[in-house]
């Protein structure tokens, strides 16, 4: 009687991958290991994730699996491994990076003299950027990577862009600006509660033509020149010495804080104000014919031109 051929069985990549996680939550929970840092849970994942893509990479660079006679006499094979350490997402993280004969491996996932492996950081601070608070990013990334991500854990990777955003903010500026424009942009900020602050915005236009955000601020309130006056102030701290001309919205008081911050400089009220306060005057059914007749004023060469432009609307 023939004997009966035993069927091979192809391993489960889900039921490995399941198998292994199973295995490292056990240990974690008998030993009491952190979930991020040496040792920690994720730290393990990331490595374990990052060699059998280092390998598979290998072999897709070679031709043939690891221990494949058909590598015989192929002119290159595998000559062990070298670690690394790269700093991830989950911190800093040794792998094994396979090295081939003819050292002609250029591994494209850990990148030869790269340190530092992006992606988890910028998930976090994308999140926080849009007003998420800090329970629903855990959330977010649990549903997302399967992990739990503690809240210090979360605090660290926001506060780790707060140097850069000090130095910027307080960056030595140039002392002369053509033109610079500045107002005041209400946007919903979570303060506890999400609510409507007044941003101060100042974008300046440099010797060369190129544009530059100078600065963002958050009131408190509504917009006020006060608050200007501190801006503008921080700005000639800052070494902006004179500007030529600061365009600006009507508020009251606004242009006596220009002034008095660079007496030489020329304040243009903003042009989309101004067609902004003039159809309030008119219904909406007027407006395009309204807008159109302000253009031709607002968009004359001279004076004079603006005057006649102005006399026809008139008449």
């Amino acid at each position: 009687m023939a004997n009966k051929e035993t069927p091979a069985v192809e391993p489960v990549e889900d039921e490995l991958v399941d198998e292994v996680v199973e295995r490292l939550m056990d240990r974690a929970d008998a030993s009491g290991a952190a979930l991020l840092g040496e040792g920690g849970l994720l730290t393990e994942v990331t490595r374990a994730v990052l060699e059998r893509a280092l390998d598979a990479e290998m072999t897709e660079h070679l031709g043939y699996e690891k221990h494949d006679p058909a590598g015989r006499g192929s002119g290159n094979n595998r000559n062990g491994t070298s670690p690394k350490t790269v700093l991830t997402e989950a911190g800093a993280v040794t792998v094994a990076v396979p090295r081939d004969r003819n050292g002609s491996f250029e591994p494209q996932l850990v990148p030869k003299h790269a340190r530092r492996l992006a992606g988890f950081n910028e998930q976090i601070l994308s999140l926080y950027a849009r007003g998420v608070s800090v329970r629903d990013i855990r959330s977010h990334l649990a549903g997302m990577y399967g992990v739990e991500v503690s809240p210090d854990q979360i605090s660290k990777v926001t506060d780790a862009v707060a140097d850069e955003l000090t130095a910027w903010q307080m960056r030595p500026l140039d002392a002369i600006w053509p033109i610079i424009y500045i107002d005041a942009l209400w946007v919903k900020i979570r303060s506890g509660s999400v609510v409507s602050k007044p941003v101060y915005v100042a974008v300046g236009v440099d010797m060369d033509g190129c544009k530059d955000v100078l600065g963002l601020w958050v009131g408190d309130e509504g917009e006020g020149a006060t608050t200007w006056m501190t801006v503008l102030s921080e700005l000639r701290n800052r070494g902006v010495e004179d500007v030529c001309i600061v365009a600006c919205d009507g508020l009251k008081g606004l242009p006596d804080a220009v002034t008095a911050t660079w007496p030489k400089a020329t304040v243009q009220t903003c042009v989309i104000h101004l067609i902004r306060a003039s159809l309030r005057l008119a219904s909406k059914q007027h407006h395009p014919a309204l807008a159109a007749a302000l253009k031709a004023i607002y968009t004359a060469s001279t004076e004079q031109v603006a005057e006649q432009a102005l006399g026809s609307v008139l008449s």
